[in-house]
Order: structure tokens, then sequence, then C-alpha cells
């Protein structure tokens, strides 16, 4: 295997959602429960995928029978909850960098996020040979076309390549389409994987 190592974004160095953001949009939207969130993530593959934000409030406000009153705020409020870091990944990210490593990014991210990451976090995304973004590309992960993309942007193919994501499903993805792939744990399984890659 080549020494190329590809990370997910979310709940692997960037972190998901927290309870009170998720509270905050929920609250926004005016509809609680378990039925907002059905919704939600029922319609974010097409986000995922490139669709602007205001055809998926749309699309999420149809599914429940309802139209939001305040979507900017709603928008506002989702791309805050995905905007935070995990500093301890962000060292491994630059130890693996400095070790010779070649990093790359598989990332399911909306449009609207891009220029929220590539503008606070240039350091540690300066990194990394390729970025790829589902928004970017027209297809999300688990969908196999997104690996391959992304192996063909590193220059390789994707049995050279150990993927990292928080997902099983994903990850399950990643080994059909021929990547050695494992469900994140931790900065220090990240390490321990890396070195095995230079054995």
């Amino acid at each position: 295997m080549a020494n190329v190592i590809v990370f997910d974004l979310y709940g692997v160095i960037a972190r998901t959602q927290s309870p009170e953001a998720r509270e905050r949009i929920a609250g926004l939207a005016g509809v609680p429960g378990e039925g907002f969130w059905e919704a939600y993530w029922a319609c974010r593959p097409a986000y995922d995928a490139g669709q602007d934000s205001a055809a998926y409030w749309e699309a999420v406000g149809e599914r429940l029978g309802t139209r939001f009153a305040d979507v900017p705020a709603l928008v506002a409020a989702d791309l805050g909850s995905w905007s935070h870091v995990d500093a301890a990944m962000v060292e491994v990210v630059h130890e693996l960098a400095d070790q010779g490593h070649r990093l790359g990014l598989l990332s399911n991210i909306i449009e609207d996020l891009v220029p929220v990451w590539e503008s606070g976090h240039g350091d540690w995304l300066g990194r990394f040979a390729s970025l790829t973004y589902s928004c970017r590309i027209g297809v999300a992960k688990p969908e196999r076309r997104a690996y391959e993309i992304c192996a063909e942007r590193m220059g390789v193919t994707p049995r050279d390549v150990l993927f990292f994501d928080d997902n099983e499903v994903n990850v399950l993805a990643a080994r059909e389409a021929g990547m050695a792939a494992e469900v994140f744990e931790s900065p220090e399984q990240v390490r321990a994987l890396a070195r095995d890659l230079g054995r």
C-alpha cells in the first residue's frame, strides 16, 4: 500500500453537532422531537451533493408539512453547528504530514461550509494534498464514485489508500471500492495504523 491516508472530516477531525446546537436548530424550526431530525437527515444527501440551502430547507419543511419562518436563521445555526474542530486530531494531521504521509480529505459537506473551513482552518487543511468535497463532485459517501474520485485526485488507486471515517456504512463502502478502511476511534488508533504503513 502506498503511504496515502484519507480522512473523513466530521466525526474524525471536526466535531459533530452538540446537543445544545441541535436543540437550537430544532427550536428555530419550531418542530421539536425526532420527526424534525428524521426530515433533516432524509433530505441531507441532496444538500451534501450540491443543493443550495434554500432548497434544502424547503425540502425539509415539505417533508414535515410546514414552512419555516426564518430560513436564514436556520442556515446560520446549522452552519455554526458544523464548524468546530478537534484539536487533538489537528495535531495528528500535522504529525503525519511532517512524517511524509500523503494526506487527503473526503467529506460529505454542504457548499456553504466549504469557505467556513477553508478560511478559518487553512493552516492544517494546507497539509492535505487533496480536498474532496461531496458538494463539489456531485456525489456523496457511501456512493462508490466518491471514493474513486478521491483516489484519482490523490493520483493513486483506491487500493493504495488507508481511509478513516466515523460511519461504519461509509467504511464498508470504502472497502468495497478497494480501500483499506477503518472506523475512526481515536488519535492513537490513527498513529498506530500510520506507523504500520511504513513497515
